[in-house]
């Protein structure tokens, strides 16, 4: 039982602003602000209720700030324990001030994602909704938040717990047959009932593992590497879609020695920039370093924008890097269009013609890259699940119904059948915070945020 007051700053302490927000929450809450507090005694005000009044220390009477404090009692607030939280001016000191008050009248300082942790334990919220929450601090782009804001109305809990149904309605089925065998025959039932609804259920885990790609990329964003040659554009082009001078960018060959990043946003979509090395041969030490990441990055990255010269012929290393990447998702950029063109596109399949002095060159790269991914055809009413936790259970629930409908199909007892439905129905669990370790539990809260 969860017997401790908790408090901490509920804004971002990194400058100056407007208000800042100490959020208490616990059994003592109400008491600890209340000594605190000049205005209304506090612990005889409704919930839910705003007051008006200074923050003030015991022991010397200074005023400390003026203040807003909301009463939320339990249990109806977001821990379902008494929650107090007080509206100061957003100055760092004044803030700081005031929670050194609350812990030294006796609240201890919150860890990262605690308050998001007991309302997980209290039953207020299950865990992929307390994920839900830090993706939406996390969130990069329109799609990543609507993912979030999905996910922590309780839409991807609405498909888990349907899943569970399901599996759960076919266990019964055995558990009926088990305590009364008289009444079916376990053949005929193992055809006509727990192998189709089985099949079923697999198909809607298959379905939903396939929308998982999609999820995963709206709300990580896609890894995109910038290869090329050196000096045939690959930092102008970074610099034009980030719009910013963010690489260096000259006539010097080996100018980018090690990796140059940065992420922009392309219709609710984010691309995760990577300006490699130019890959040339070479007998410098460090640039050779710096191009062999660059060949690695090839395999790890999603997306490939392979820069070529369209001035000069294709080179060895230009045919190299054709072959390393055809089996990616890529578009070739025939860069340098301005200049006469030298190069040989009938060796080409599929190019883009770009030249890095003219910002318009940009539009027909985005929005190609928005149909490589389908950007534009994605439905607004589709639940994707995007959490990788999330997705590593729901393949190990899978495998347990593949191995189940295995063992349908070779005609093993249903008690044996059973093991791996449970298997299945337990793994989904997890996703929801059911039967997980107290470990993996605070493992989990504490990539929250202070506040949270």
């Amino acid at each position: 039982m969860i017997t401790d007051t908790i408090a901490a700053i509920a804004t971002s302490t990194a400058g100056a602003g407007a208000i800042s927000i100490i959020r208490v929450s616990g059994n003592e809450a109400i008491h600890i602000v209340n000594e605190l507090f000049k205005g209304k005694d506090l612990k005889i005000q409704d919930s839910h209720t705003i007051h008006y009044g200074h923050m003030v220390c015991p022991k010397n009477r200074i005023t400390i700030d003026e203040v807003l404090v909301m009463l939320m009692k339990g249990p109806k607030s977001f821990t379902t324990e008494d929650v107090v939280e007080i509206n100061c001016h957003g100055g760092a000191f004044v803030t700081k001030r005031i929670l050194e008050l609350i812990l030294t009248y006796g609240a201890r300082h919150a860890h990262p994602g605690e308050f998001s942790k007991r309302a997980f334990l209290h039953g207020r919220i299950d865990l992929s909704k307390a994920e839900a929450i830090m993706d939406i601090i996390d969130a990069k782009s329109n799609h990543a938040l609507e993912l979030a804001v999905d996910s922590l109305d309780g839409k991807v809990t609405k498909l888990i717990n349907g899943l569970r149904t399901d599996i759960l309605n076919v266990i019964a089925n055995i558990e009926v047959n088990i305590d009364y065998p008289e009444y079916d025959d376990v053949a005929e039932m193992t055809n006509d009932i727990l192998l189709p609804k089985s099949i079923a259920i697999l198909s809607t885990m298959n379905q939903l593992l396939e929308t998982a790609k999609t999820g995963q990329l709206l709300k990580n964003g896609i890894k995109t590497a910038i290869i090329g040659r050196p000096n045939v554009g690959k930092s102008s082009l970074l610099n034009q879609l980030m719009r910013e001078e963010k690489a260096i960018v000259t006539d010097i060959a080996g100018t980018t020695r090690d990796t140059v990043e940065g992420s922009i946003n392309i219709g609710g979509l984010t691309l995760n920039l990577i300006d490699t090395a130019g890959i040339r041969k070479t007998n410098d030490v460090i640039e050779s370093i710096g191009i062999e990441k660059s060949k690695k990055l090839i395999d790890e990255s999603e997306l490939i924008l392979l820069v070529l010269n369209a001035s000069e012929p294709l080179s060895i290393e230009d045919k190299e890097l054709l072959e390393l990447t055809k089996k990616k998702h890529r578009i070739i950029l025939l860069n340098k269009s301005d200049l006469d063109q030298k190069i040989d596109t009938t060796q080409i399949s599929g190019y883009l013609s770009t030249s890095m002095i003219e910002a318009s060159s940009i539009t027909p790269l985005e929005n190609e890259i928005k149909s490589i991914f389908e950007i534009n055809d994605i439905k607004s009413d589709t639940t994707f699940i995007s959490n990788a936790r999330h997705i590593a259970k729901l393949n190990q629930s899978k495998t347990s119904i593949e191995s189940a409908i295995d063992q349908m199909k070779i005609g093993m007892p249903i008690d044996m059948v059973e093991i791996d439905l449970k298997n299945a129905w337990a793994f989904l669990g997890e996703i929801l915070g059911e039967d997980i370790s107290n470990s993996l539990i605070d493992e989990l809260f504490t990539k929250f945020c202070l506040g949270k």
